[in-house]
């Protein structure tokens, strides 16, 4: 039996990407099993997926479930991401992304998978010497969080010099947007990202959106970063599994658009979609922050044939009607009636 026949477990998806990866596979006709811990994940955002709480380095249950289930390829998006948070409780983040993906890979190995698809990132790479940024740019990853994810990609090149585990580790420029149908979205409660604090800066008023830096050197003064749709990184995750089960052998991929967008034309095109302007405040600099940062995604379009269908726009058309359908869903009906 191919390993495109049976399941597929998806660790983590019951957040953000994942639970919009598992939405694309069973789209694609694949029987799918979630694995979350829901410590960060959101329930409903599984919709009637199979669900099973539990951490991945409890090595017993991830066999069980993967007997259980006829799993035969792994999607791995659980992990801790806050950058800042890395730098000051280390620890957490090694024992989580790293040593917990070890056990994790372990357990599905002992139950006969050998398809996985990890979720890695771009800042791997830390601040780019060159852009487009391609898959042969140096490994400097400039955090705790980014350094977890360099480790778990070397982790995967030896698994695949020493077992039969094959792999492909996507390195994601920035997610952003939500389902079109508003269905599933990005919970701005934890978020650090961009667009979920512009998103609740407009909608809710504070806390005020901070720019970080308005004297760069790019056309408008701000950062340049590489917004990628959401829907758009799970038809990369769907298009891996297929590649894993054709037989393709282990590689990292950058996803990204390949066209970067600075912190001031997303609060433009934010606005455009709202009508109304971001609040905002310019500040100082951030330490760390790369100038300017985009995806070369040619390898990505050779080897899976994958390339991103969506642009800014989208991304923020379909965010803010998710989160606009949030902020209305949890108003008194009173106030949504006057």
């Amino acid at each position: 039996m191919s390993s495109l026949d049976g399941t597929v477990l998806v660790t983590g998806g019951a957040g953000y990407i994942g639970s919009h990866t598992v939405r694309a596979l069973r789209e694609a006709g694949r029987d799918v099993v979630v694995y979350d811990s829901l410590e960060l994940g959101r329930r409903e955002a599984v919709i009637d997926a199979p669900l099973v709480i539990g951490n991945i380095a409890d090595s017993d249950l991830v066999t069980a479930t993967c007997n259980e289930h006829g799993v035969t390829q792994l999607v791995h998006f659980a992990a801790y991401k806050a950058v800042g948070e890395s730098m000051k409780s280390p620890a957490k983040y090694w024992r989580n992304n790293v040593a917990g993906s070890v056990e994790l890979y372990e357990a599905c190995l002992a139950a006969g998978v050998h398809d996985v698809v990890f979720s890695s990132s771009c800042s791997v790479n830390g601040t780019p010497a060159a852009v487009p940024v391609s898959e042969d740019a140096p490994i400097h990853p400039e955090s705790v969080y980014a350094e977890s994810k360099a480790m778990v990609e070397r982790i995967l090149h030896w698994c695949g010099q020493t077992t039969p585990l094959r792999s492909v580790a996507l390195r994601y420029f920035n997610a952003a947007g939500a389902s079109f149908d508003a269905r599933i979205g990005e919970d701005w409660t934890y978020s650090q990202n961009l667009v979920p604090l512009a998103m609740k800066a407009l909608l809710l008023g504070n806390p005020r959106l901070t720019v970080f830096g308005n004297d760069y050197d790019t056309p408008d003064g701000t950062c340049i970063r590489d917004y990628i749709h959401v829907d758009d990184l799970a038809d990369a995750h769907v298009r891996a599994l297929d590649y894993l089960g054709s037989g393709g052998d282990t590689t990292v991929l950058n996803i990204g658009t390949g066209v970067g967008s600075s912190v001031l034309e997303v609060l433009e095109a934010t606005a455009r979609a709202a009508g109304e302007d971001v609040p905002h405040d310019i500040m100082d600099r951030r330490p760390g922050d790369p100038v300017i940062t985009y995806a070369d995604a040619s390898l990505a379009n050779a080897t899976l044939g994958w390339r991103a269908r969506y642009g800014l726009i989208e991304i923020i058309d379909s965010a803010y009607a998710w989160h606009r359908q949030q902020v209305d869903r949890s108003l008194p009906r009173e106030s949504q009636e006057s």
